[in-house]
């Protein structure tokens, strides 16, 4: 959506005028557990979303607040759980002395026990009655003095932040693997806590194994095997409860670095290695620019493919896909990613996910950042254009409200938060303003940033305030408040964005058009030296339509039907499934099953949906289900399942 300059101004002098009207809170904080203050001036109308508040989370953190979680678990395999206790040490927040209130999903609750110190006593407690999104609260009747609670607890086998594979779904064949995926709201089916990025929480943890297998979390690691199948870990700075993680399987360690290392399963360590061996540059790099590294280590785990996401920013410990395993380092910007979540999302957090854009913009920001700084200004602009062009797609399917920063998902599945909007309009936001004042000046401010408010979590007002403080102070020659309302507040992009382009691009944007024209021969195009980017951006500028004859000729030309880099192969099946491409059915059919990245799947079965085609992506869905984590079963099934015929 583009509007006038008049019209974004009066917008953004009625935002100002309702914020100025609006009722503001305070929020105490504690010196390990801090969230900023929900007392900057919201710009939306009171009946809108309160700055800071969760909604999707029962717990009473203007109550209690949690400080340290120590965990004594078991990972029983043959029963699929995880069971043992979990003790929450707490600060309070009021002279009163009311029930607390933690989230939980789908948990047994044998016992609980509360006190101070080491004197604890059974209480009462209460599981409330569960909801398909939230849960079910756990109520903990308190003594007067308890700054602790013992919860002893089970999972269910069908934890939705849980996997349990056996071992035909791993890279090895041999062993069973488990990993977790807690964010947005999943912490709390293997944990009961408060389930909400507002509370950071230092913890420790005694994980016991099958001593066959190796127990890891986002937390000190050591490469060494235990004996026994005992694990102890400690995660001294304190995080969200969504970088809470824990994986367990016939796990191997190499070292990259001085600060970087991978674990894998035997079979893909080497290659996992070699394509992410520039990982210490990059987190060298970073800190140079950016500030300090706050975590220590940084590794990598890659996980079995089944995984739902590309990578999960676990601190000391980032999830991984095998996916992006190209052989020729094409896809290692999500390495990158994930290591700059280390400063924006792990170090300064979203204080809820409303605020999503405050962790993942940033993230996306710097990622093109650190592949400018490691590999040089054309790979940075190809990736700018890249993600540009996936907010495009974006911008032109998803309904207005979805197009905002500052989303309102009260009442939503938090996951429905997570688009390109986040992502790629929030990084755009950034590069406007890094355009406006100068490279060096915006360096200096996310420097400064991160220091500020550095193991905090944030809202989107708080950070407008900040921002009142800081650039719009010291650039109001340049900068526009209205403006950056309007960015934050408003669907689709003010007029006159940043829209990033790559010169490596127009090349094929000629070739491209050569070729639909007639004007030359597929086989004539010169494409030796062209990048992953620049096949992606090939393949995904073709037209809708195209003959039978064109994706013959491509596919003997270039081979994309049998393509082992997955994002090109992802690209080609779309066009495949569009134009009804018999020749890449198998390839489709192995595909699906054989990865359990969202970003992948959901696009191609709502392709096949779209394309007549749901009785097939139901049945390739059902082969498949059993190999994928129950978070990608639930959003595909809404896919493959959904009535296609209109109101």
């Amino acid at each position: 959506m583009t509007t006038a300059y008049l019209h974004r101004c009066m917008i953004g002098l009625i935002l100002m005028t309702l914020a100025a009207c609006s009722p503001t809170t305070t929020e105490e904080t504690s010196a390990a557990v801090e969230t900023t203050e929900a007392n900057a001036t919201p710009a939306l109308a009171d009946t809108g979303p309160q700055p800071g508040k969760d909604y999707q989370s029962y717990a009473n953190i203007d109550d209690y607040v949690g400080m340290h979680l120590t965990l004594d678990i078991n990972a029983d395999f043959e029963s699929r759980q995880v069971a043992g206790q979990a003790t929450i040490e707490f600060n309070r927040k009021t002279d009163k002395n009311p029930v607390m209130i933690l989230d939980t999903r789908d948990l047994t609750i044998n016992s609980v026990q509360a006190g101070s110190g080491n004197t604890t006593t059974a209480v009462d407690f209460e599981l409330g009655e569960s909801d398909p999104l939230l849960g079910a609260p756990l109520r903990i009747s308190l003594p007067a003095d308890a700054n602790r609670v013992i919860i002893d607890y089970a999972t269910s086998p069908d934890a939705s932040g849980l996997q349990w594979l056996p071992p035909v779904q791993t890279a090895g064949k041999q062993h069973t693997f488990l990993f977790s995926q807690a964010q947005p709201t999943h912490a709390r089916s293997f944990v009961p806590l408060q389930d909400t990025p507002a509370v950071r929480i230092t913890y420790s943890a005694t994980v016991t194994v099958p001593t066959e297998l190796r127990a890891v979390m986002s937390a000190n690691n050591t490469p060494r095997r235990s004996d026994d199948g005992v694990y102890r870990f400690r995660m001294p700075q304190p995080i969200p409860s969504y970088l809470l993680a824990i994986a367990v399987g016939d796990l191997q360690f190499q070292a990259m670095g001085e600060r970087t290392g991978v674990y894998a399963e035997a079979s893909i360590l080497a290659a996992a290695a070699r394509e992410f061996e520039d990982t210490e540059s990059m987190l060298e790099a970073t800190e140079q620019a950016f500030g300090p590294y706050q975590w220590d280590r940084y590794d990598l785990l890659i996980l079995p493919p089944s995984f739902p996401f590309g990578g999960m920013e676990n601190p000391r410990l980032s999830f991984i896909t095998p996916t992006v395993i190209a052989g020729d380092k094409s896809l290692v910007a999500l390495i990158a990613h994930e290591l700059a979540h280390s400063w924006s999302g792990n170090l300064v957090t979203n204080a809820s996910w409303r605020d999503l854009w405050l962790n993942e913009g940033f993230t996306t920001y710097l990622t093109n950042r650190i592949m400018q700084f490691v590999y040089g200004d054309d790979r940075y602009r190809m990736e700018m254009a890249l993600g540009y062009a996936d907010l495009e797609g974006s911008l032109e399917s998803l309904p207005e409200a979805d197009q905002i920063l500052a989303l309102d998902i009260r009442n939503r599945d938090p996951d429905e938060a997570f688009s390109d909007i986040p992502y790629e309009k929030g990084a755009l936001f950034l590069y406007e303003l890094e355009q406006t004042i100068g490279r060096e000046d915006f360096d200096a401010f996310l420097f400064d940033y991160f220091r500020e408010f550095q193991f905090k979590s944030l809202h989107t007002e708080a950070f407008l305030e900040y921002l009142d403080a800081t650039l719009l102070k010291t650039h109001a020659d340049v900068l526009d408040r209205a403006r950056i309302l309007e960015w934050i507040y408003q669907p689709g992009l003010p007029e006159d964005a940043p829209s990033p382009r790559s010169d490596a691009f127009t090349i094929v944007d000629t070739a491209r058009s050569a070729w639909l024209d007639g004007d030359s021969d597929a086989r004539e195009l010169d494409t030796g030296r062209w990048t992953y980017h620049q096949w992606k951006h090939f393949l995904d500028g073709m037209p809708k339509q195209l003959s039978q004859e064109q994706l013959s000729t491509l596919d003997e030309a270039f081979d994309l039907t049998a393509s082992t880099n997955n994002e090109i192969a992802f690209s080609w099946l779309r066009i495949a499934i569009r134009n009804d491409y018999a020749p890449a059915d198998a390839r489709l059919d192995d595909f699906l099953p054989s990865i359990g990245r969202n970003k992948f799947l959901r696009p191609l079965y709502q392709d096949l949906v779209d394309a007549g085609q749901q009785q097939r992506a139901q049945t390739i869905f059902e082969r498949a289900k059993p190999g994928y984590h129950p978070l990608t079963v639930r959003r595909n099934a809404q896919i493959v399942y959904a009535d296609p015929s209109p109101d």
